[in-house]
Formats: C-alpha cells, sequence, structure tokens
C-alpha cells in the first residue's frame, strides 16, 4: 500500500485543530493505520496547541505527515525559533509543557528541529510493523504470509514471487483463492465447510481480542 508523505498548511487557531484531526484520521484510515488513530490525533491537538499558546494564534504553520521506517513521523512547522517546547511531568499544576508531557507520553520519541526559517517539532509514534512496508510482526500475518507465496508458486509454477512482490489486489484475490481451496478440500473429506468458517472466525476474534495476539 502507498503512504506517501502529506502536508497541509494551516492558521494556528482553536478551530483549526479538530480539523486536522478529522484530517489525521480519514489519512490514516487510507493508510490502513487506524489503530494508531487516538495517539495521532493527540499529537497532533498537543503540537498544534503549543505553537498557538507560545508563538501566537494566526500564526501561519504546516503540518507534515510521512512513515519514518516502521514509525508514523508527525511535524508541525512555525516561523518562531525562538520560542522552544518545553517538557513539564504530566501531572504538575503548571500549565506550560504539560502538552509535550502527553507528547512524549504516547511517543517513541519527539524533538525539535531548527531551520534558518522555521521551527520543526516532530514526534513518532510506532505502527507495530516490522517493516516500512506495511508487514506487522505477528507470527500469525507471517504464515499468512509465506503461505501465499507458497500458494501463487503452486497456482502459477512458473511466476517466483518475493516478500514484497504480491500487490494488494492481487493478495486480496490470492486469499479468496486459498480460503475457497480449503473449502473445497474440507468438503472433499466429508466435513462441513460453513462449520469451519464459524470456527475459524470464533478462532481470530479470540486471538485478535488477547493482548499480545500472535505475538
Amino acid at each position: 500500500m502507498p503512504r506517501k508523505p502529506w502536508d497541509i498548511a494551516f492558521t494556528a487557531e482553536p478551530a483549526e485543530v479538530a480539523a486536522l484531526r478529522r484530517i489525521m484520521r480519514l489519512h490514516l484510515g487510507v493508510w490502513g493505520l487506524q489503530h494508531l488513530v487516538d495517539e495521532a490525533q493527540l499529537c497532533v491537538s498537543e503540537l498544534v496547541s503549543n505553537v498557538i499558546t507560545h508563538v501566537g494564534p494566526g500564526t501561519p504553520a504546516t503540518l507534515a505527515v510521512s512513515l519514518v521506517g516502521t514509525h508514523l513521523r508527525i511535524e508541525v512547522h512555525d516561523p518562531d525559533t525562538r520560542a522552544l517546547p518545553t517538557l513539564r511531568d504530566a501531572d504538575t499544576d503548571a500549565e506550560e509543557g504539560r502538552g509535550m508531557a502527553l507528547v512524549d507520553a504516547v511517543a517513541d520519541r519527539w524533538g525539535v528541529l531548527l531551520r534558518p526559517d522555521r521551527k520543526v517539532t516532530w514526534c513518532e509514534l510506532p505502527t507495530r510493523h516490522a517493516t516500512a512496508d506495511g508487514h506487522v510482526q505477528a507470527s500469525s500475518v507471517m504464515r499468512a504470509e509465506a503461505l501465499m507465496r507458497h500458494y501463487v508458486a503452486a497456482a502459477q509454477p512458473r511466476h517466483r514471487v518475493g516478500p514484497s512482490r504480491l500487490t494488494s489486489t492481487v493478495a486480496e484475490e490470492t486469499v479468496i483463492a486459498a480460503i475457497a481451496d480449503f473449502l473445497h478440500w474440507f468438503r472433499a473429506h466429508g466435513r462441513d465447510a460453513d462449520d469451519m468458517l464459524d470456527r475459524a472466525q470464533m478462532r481470530f476474534e479470540a486471538e485478535h481480542a488477547a493482548p499480545h495476539q500472535g505475538l
């Protein structure tokens, strides 16, 4: 799945925060990273609010989002290179710095880059993917991908498939065809195909609900 970096210019006003949160949610949905929505929206809120509070309402700024390896990187650019973010404990009474404490709590890392014409405050959230192209580290997913490659090789003996050669569309069709073949196998051996689907669905839901699924 292509996940091209994107950015959007905005004016640092409280009313913009909700709109930027919605944009973040929509983009993460397209990227298949719905599980990061809450953390990413929190980071956007705090980074933008930091500009509003310490640089000033009406400041022209930019939100930039990209994937860096296996991390989602969120950046907010603003033109003030003097007002640097500060970090305080989130449970203190002081308002200053509490936003960055929240970012620090959910992000793997964060920092500030000073450019000649702007400041870039950034943070990175772990995607829980093992590789930049979106493969998750769960053993169940790794087994499925290995089976998919073997299935394609068996269906098309002359077509060699590497670890990242399958497009999302081809992968989906391959999985559907493989499931159909397994149902044929069950029926050929006198088993109830619908019962097998129900049992597989129950196992999937149980493993998905487990706190350390497939790891």
